[in-house]
Order: structure tokens, then C-alpha cells, then sequence
């Protein structure tokens, strides 16, 4: 597949590519929030909580390098949106030193309004690109009557994007999944896949090319919504094709609010659980090795073992 046409932006009025924002005229235009009163402190605090969680998840798991040129997808949802704010931030304060080039695919869907990223990342004064890729007209013929796109279009995009990666010289490709999304299909693995299989913080591509990070994952959804209300981000509806989403992620989302609105906490508690594993407490052979399991001590006589139990209830020290 080829690349498409691709539309750069940046601020560097020589041609060359633009190392970082300008800090001071997206600080202008891009405060924390954009209300008063108590609507802006309630942002600034929710502000520093998102900032918080990203940073973390990039020191725990190393997601950004010196030197790092960092290609933020953007999809004009809520998610990247998001992903791109923390990314800036994270940049203007980071002790490492680090690019951040936006990118979009223009897929060619109906009704696409292709002038509201460009306008919006305009304010910014980043590094952008326009990627036109019409993935829509193969997508639409390759798939059956009464099935949905999203499938093939998923992979179809993360295709095209891999590529724009390499021609770039990205070393990392951010996404903005959080910890719902990763939540949701480790869900959607067990009941429909019957397997263990969430989505990983950092992951390299299957070809060992690419390595992609997720700095929103710790974060919750419901607090990216707040956040990208709060900043008023120009949001890109994302059923333009037509096509709905196959039915069983919305089912196990509601799934997932009844419970946690059962026992708050409960979404937290899981997506912490796939943090913490005990791969010798599940039953998969190629994690533990099963069948060499054996004693590491020889058993005690029975008799020895009685009168261990017996010397123990009769040592002076044990408690009555």
C-alpha cells in the first residue's frame, strides 16, 4: 500500500524540521483550562492529576528515550486529544529531551472534516502531518453485507501508520489508550478468545520495527472526558463511515460500569491486577514449568513429623 499524499506542517519557516513547540504561544492559547471560578480550579486539579498518572506510566515502564521523536497519532477523539496535551506537557518539563510530531490518516470517510485538525494544530505551533489514505473505499469492498469496518479498518490504519513511522524516523508511536480500553479487552479476550490478553503498556511490532507506548494508561475514561471537556477540544465524531462498532465491547463496558457502580473501585482494582501478576497461580505450561515440578525437601517420618508437632504445642515460648 503506498503512503498516500501527506500534508506537513511546522514553524520552521526554512524548510527544516522544527524541534519543539513554540512553549510560549501554545501556553497562551492552551491553558490548563478554559473556564472560571470553580471550573477552572477543578481543571487545574484534574490538569495536574492527568499530568501526574502520564508521567508515571512513562517512568514505570521507559516509554520515552533522549532523543526520542515521538509520533503522537491523532484521531480528533477525546483520547488523543488528551494524549497530545500530556505528550507537550511532558516534553516542556521532562529531564530527557524529546520531539513530538502530531499525525493524522485521513482515511477519505464521508463527511470527514478535514479542516479541523489542521486548524487546531495550527494553534500549537508543532510539527504535523496530514496523511490522505483513502482506506475507506478498500475497506467497504472487502467487507460482507451486515458487517462492521472496524476490524479492517484497524488494520488497515495501523498499516499505513507504521509506514509514515519509518518514513519519518519516528522511535516511538503513542496512542491514547487508557486504562478502560485495556480493561475492556482483556474482557473481551476471555469471552470471546478464551484467553488471557490485555493491552500492554509498551509493546514492539510483530516485525520488531516500531515500538509503541500508551502514556494514558493508567488513566481513567471517565476523567479523559472531563479533561477534553474542560479544554473544549474540536471533537471528530468517529462513526463517519457508517458503521457501528461490533456490539460486544459496548456490551462488556456496561458490564463493567454496573459492577464498579456495584463496588466503586472495582475497574481500578482489575486494571491493577493485570499490573500484578502470579503466572505459577494460573495454568499456563508455557509460563510455569508443570511437569518438573518436584520436592525440594525429602518428607519427615511420621513419626518424626508427630513429634515435631508435639515438641512445638510443648516449647515453653509458644503462645497459650
Amino acid at each position: 500500500m503506498g503512503h498516500g499524499s501527506c500534508h506537513r506542517h511546522g514553524n520552521d519557516r526554512d524548510g527544516g524540521i522544527p524541534r519543539h513547540p513554540q512553549v510560549g504561544e501554545f501556553a497562551a492559547r492552551h491553558r490548563p483550562a478554559r473556564g472560571v471560578g470553580v471550573a477552572t480550579g477543578q481543571a487545574n486539579k484534574l490538569g495536574r492529576k492527568l499530568r501526574r498518572l502520564a508521567g508515571k506510566a512513562v517512568s514505570d515502564y521507559s516509554m520515552i528515550e533522549d532523543g526520542d521523536r515521538i509520533m503522537a497519532c491523532l484521531s480528533g477523539g477525546k483520547d488523543s486529544y488528551t494524549l497530545l496535551d500530556m505528550l507537550l506537557s511532558l516534553q516542556r518539563n521532562a529531564p530527557v529531551a524529546f520531539d513530538v510530531v502530531a499525525v493524522n490518516l485521513d482515511q477519505k470517510q464521508p463527511n470527514f472534516p478535514a479542516h479541523v485538525l489542521p486548524e487546531y494544530l495550527d494553534t500549537l505551533g508543532m510539527e504535523y502531518h496530514i496523511v490522505e489514505e483513502d482506506t475507506y473505499s478498500i475497506v467497504k469492498a472487502v467487507t460482507g453485507e451486515g458487517k462492521t469496518y472496524c476490524r479492517v479498518c484497524s488494520r488497515l490504519r495501523r498499516g499505513v501508520l507504521y509506514s509514515f513511522a519509518r518514513r519519518i524516523g519516528a522511535t516511538k508511536i503513542a496512542l491514547g489508550h487508557h486504562a478502560d480500553d485495556a480493561v475492556e479487552t482483556l474482557f473481551l479476550n476471555m469471552f470471546h478468545g478464551g484467553r488471557l490478553k490485555a493491552m500492554p503498556p509498551k509493546l514492539l511490532s510483530d516485525d520488531g520495527n516500531h515500538v509503541v507506548i500508551r502514556p494514558l494508561y493508567y488513566m481513567r475514561e471517565r476523567d479523559i472526558v472531563r479533561w477534553s471537556k474542560y479544554r473544549e477540544h474540536p471533537i471528530i465524531p468517529c462513526n463517519l463511515c457508517g458503521s457501528q462498532e461490533n456490539l460486544a465491547r459496548p456490551a462488556v463496558k456496561r458490564m463493567l460500569a454496573e459492577g464498579d457502580a456495584i463496588q466503586p473501585g472495582r475497574v481500578d482494582n482489575i486494571a491493577r491486577a493485570m499490573r500484578r501478576v502470579v503466572p505459577s497461580h494460573l495454568g499456563d505450561g508455557a509460563l510455569v514449568d508443570f511437569e518438573s515440578l518436584r520436592r525440594t525437601v525429602e518428607l519427615m517420618p511420621t513419626r518424626e513429623v508427630g513429634d515435631a508437632v508435639v515438641s512445638t504445642f510443648d516449647h515453653p515460648n509458644h503462645d497459650q
